[in-house]
């Protein structure tokens, strides 16, 4: 074996003792230490065991609350009919109705006459 490998295994052995030099201690396991006694414990469980879960969502999280409103039946309605019949500001595309007028500078009979003069093959105006 050459030096250079003696002295790198030598390197590791005595980085293994220093690491094994910081390892933590086992303390064992802790005593529990509680104020309330078996039947109080066992009292509790059985109450929660039969009470809601309150950390449940969905499905699981039971009946939904009936809901109240201070709002009449026929205003709901008449406010759901007057949405029906207005336009729908998430519209998109061919969905969004009919577009808006867009006022042009341009002179109709001056688009007109260049019209006529491209369908005569005459060379348009640039």
């Amino acid at each position: 074996m050459t030096a250079s490998k003696i002295l790198s295994a030598v390197a590791v052995a005595l980085m293994a003792v220093a690491g094994a030099a910081h390892a933590e201690t086992y303390d064992g396991v802790h005593q529990l230490t509680s104020a309330a006694s078996r039947a109080d414990v066992a009292s509790q469980a059985v109450v929660a065991a039969h009470s809601a879960n309150p950390y449940a969502t969905g499905a699981n999280a039971g009946p939904a609350p009936v809901f109240v409103s201070s709002v009449s039946r026929g205003a709901v309605r008449a406010e759901a009919v007057a949405a029906a019949h207005s336009a729908d500001p998430y519209a998109e595309g061919a969905s969004a109705g009919v577009a808006p007028l867009v006022a042009s500078t341009v002179d109709r009979n001056a688009v007109r006459a260049a019209a006529r003069a491209a369908a005569r093959g005459d060379s348009l105006p640039l």
